[in-house]
């Protein structure tokens, strides 16, 4: 009887090391990711344009949108160019890529802008860039966010990388 007691407890410790061990491996991979990103912001040279990016991280995306109840990439761009950089692009991302002069991905700045095609060969999507292979952009699923640049999801679809200056 004392042995299958021992034998129980002994079981459930390690049990709940094992389980311990699998969760902490778990968060820290995903505070990684959060690490990074937040490290992209904290590195930026413009504090203006710190302040503008928290400012609207988490708004929703909403097609054709220009204000904190929801906005699209091109509009994001938009308005983030113009108060931060004092330029007027056009408002469409298509638009927008003709604007830009055409820069190597291993030489963009921070402000320079970042084209993707998730619909085929036209331009559909806009990003800015900050640093470190981090952009921001207003996802379609998850509103204003930092994402990386290096993610294998945009490796594929980046067709252009320029500056407006």
């Amino acid at each position: 009887m004392i042995k299958t007691k021992y034998s129980f407890w002994l079981i459930l410790i390690l049990s709940l090391i094992l389980t311990a061990c699998g969760s902490r491996k778990y968060t820290v991979k995903s505070y990684s990711k959060a690490s990074k990103a937040a490290d992209a912001m904290a590195n930026l040279k413009s504090k203006q344009l710190y302040r503008f990016i928290t400012d609207w991280t988490g708004v929703k995306y909403r097609f054709g949108g220009l204000d904190k109840n929801g906005v699209d990439c091109s509009g994001f761009a938009f308005l983030l160019e113009k108060e931060i950089y004092g330029v007027t692009l056009p408002r469409i991302s298509r638009d927008q890529a003709n604007f830009v002069k055409r820069k190597n991905i291993d030489n963009l700045h921070e402000g320079d802008l970042v084209f993707f095609s998730f619909g085929g060969s036209d331009v559909d999507h806009v990003g800015v860039y900050l640093n470190n292979g981090f952009f921001v952009h207003a996802s379609t699923t998850r509103g204003v966010i930092v994402d990386d640049l290096s993610l294998p999801a945009y490796q594929r679809v980046l067709v252009k990388s320029g500056s407006v200056n």
